[in-house]
């Protein structure tokens, strides 16, 4: 396999033991409702989880969810560098740029391809996402074992249950990816450009950007992840869940977040953000040193996700 792929792999599994304590906050944030009596009172198929206070009191509350993220988010990392690689070249033969004139525009070059490339992992890694997202949430609401939470979703609705609330993490994803690449080269070439190209191979620069590049992807895609949490925390044995819309008895995803607008304000779309920011810059900025580290080891020479190596290019 190529270089990049293990590179992916190692940078999403250490990225996840790094964040995995302030990601059951988020999602514990994400899940509650302001008011909880009136979801004691629901019916099963509407009830959203309510907050446990204490959930981060012991070391194994905090590792709640865990299993299927280290499992297979290093292979959805992986998948996610090499598309973003192979489509981003792609990209830009067709839609040269360069910041010198007669020079064919190379990785980074482009904002605009870099941002369509990164929609486009985003994409590719639906398949692996959604069933990793689903599983870890369902884990670190219910305070159960990832095993007991896939098997139990499996008996209920059957395979098509880990893809409860498809449509909404697949645009989740390929926005929170667009703008995840889009911003670690932006923040990349203004790097460079400050400091000038012969400190752009440190791993500072990739520690600072990959951070910048974590905030902002999360800042632009929080309230579609707090309809998503809600959407895959709900029980929802025996029912069809739509996509985007309502789906026979289910609610899909602009109902769910209609409701929760009408019952909370939009208070809820960005409650859990500050800590989701906190979380994004700590395993961001170590996801792409780590990436970028590996990489160079791998191929025995100096290589990026793409860095502007000449500073920022429009």
């Amino acid at each position: 396999m190529s270089a990049d792929f293990w590179a992916g792999y190692l940078s999403g599994a250490a990225s996840i033991i790094i964040g995995n304590p302030l990601d059951v906050l988020k999602v514990r944030l994400q899940a509650s409702s302001s008011s909880s009596s009136s979801s004691s009172s629901s019916s099963p198929s509407t009830t959203t989880t309510t907050t446990n206070p204490r959930i981060l009191t012991t070391p194994r509350n905090l590792l709640l969810g865990t299993a299927a993220p280290i499992l297979t988010y290093g292979a959805l990392n992986a998948l996610l560098f090499v598309s973003y690689n192979r489509s981003e070249s792609y990209l830009n033969s067709l839609f040269p740029s360069s910041s010198q004139p007669g020079q064919q525009g190379g990785k980074g070059s482009n904002l605009t391809t870099t941002f369509l490339a990164g929609c486009l992992s985003g994409l590719a890694t639906f398949l692996v996402s959604c069933p990793t997202e689903i599983i870890k949430v369902r884990s670190q609401t219910s305070s159960t074992s990832s095993w007991n939470v896939t098997t139990q979703i499996l008996r209920q609705n059957g395979v098509k249950g880990l893809y409860q609330a498809g449509g909404v993490t697949v645009l989740r994803d390929s926005i929170g990816y667009g703008f995840y690449f889009w911003g670690y080269e932006l923040s990349s070439g203004w790097y460079n450009s400050f400091f000038g190209t012969t400190v752009e191979e440190t791993t500072g620069r990739a520690l600072l950007c990959g951070g910048v590049a974590g905030v902002l992807t999360w800042a632009s895609i929080f309230p579609l992840d707090v309809v998503k949490t809600r959407l895959q925390t709900r029980d929802t044995a025996g029912e069809q869940q739509g996509l985007l819309g309502s789906g026979g008895r289910g609610k899909g995803a602009w109902q769910t977040g209609r409701e929760i607008y009408a019952r909370e304000g939009i208070k809820p779309f960005f409650r859990g953000l500050g800590v989701c920011s906190l979380r994004a810059f700590v395993v961001n900025a170590v996801q792409f040193a780590v990436y970028e580290g590996a990489l160079a080891r791998l191929t025995g020479r100096d290589e990026k996700v793409g860095v502007l190596r000449e500073g920022f290019a429009g």
